[in-house]
């Protein structure tokens, strides 16, 4: 399927999912869609294995949550973040490294003070690796953690290579 890419969203310094400077992020790029979904990029490396060759299910876990929890922020015109309350993670096929992997998100519950949402991890050839199901609180970002976006680096990474569209 190929989905319009509408949006993209910032990174950060440290984050272990996005941060651009963190030696052992992912450094991960998230882009949203028209259809209302989320779409993160990235590409795992020896530092993210776990059996040799393969990307360890926490990171996978990690980038599923990472990539539902950020979709609320396509949903409202402020900075409404997820708080992770539970997340269900589901594997079915081994994750390489050196490739690009994509983790498409998107909400399917929302309440006033709570949301759900799932996800999957795609594989290169168009595979489902790994599935989650989560519910997450909703908060600003100011009321998790005291944050301030210009020590952090927060702000959207423009590219020439930044696509119109992904295909997954």
């Amino acid at each position: 399927m190929k989905y319009k890419i509408i949006g993209k969203q910032p990174n950060s310094k440290m984050c272990l999912v996005c941060g651009m400077k963190n030696p052992f992020g992912l450094k991960s790029f998230f882009y949203e869609t028209d259809a209302k979904e989320l779409i993160g990029v990235f590409t795992p490396v020896e530092e993210h294995q776990s059996y040799p060759n393969r990307m360890h299910g926490g990171i996978a876990t990690a980038m599923l949550d990472e990539t539902i929890g950020r979709a609320i922020l396509m949903h409202h015109d402020k900075e409404i973040w997820g708080v992770t309350i539970e997340i269900i993670t589901r594997f079915k096929k081994p994750m390489p490294l050196n490739e690009e992997i994509k983790v498409i998100g998107r909400i399917t519950k929302e309440g006033s003070r709570f949301f759900e949402g799932t996800g999957e991890l795609i594989l290169n050839n168009g595979e489902i690796a790994a599935t989650a199901e989560g519910k997450y609180l909703k908060l600003p970002l100011d009321e998790i953690a005291d944050f301030d976006r210009e020590e952090n680096e927060w702000r959207v990474i423009q590219s020439d290579d930044d696509p119109e569209s992904i295909e997954i």
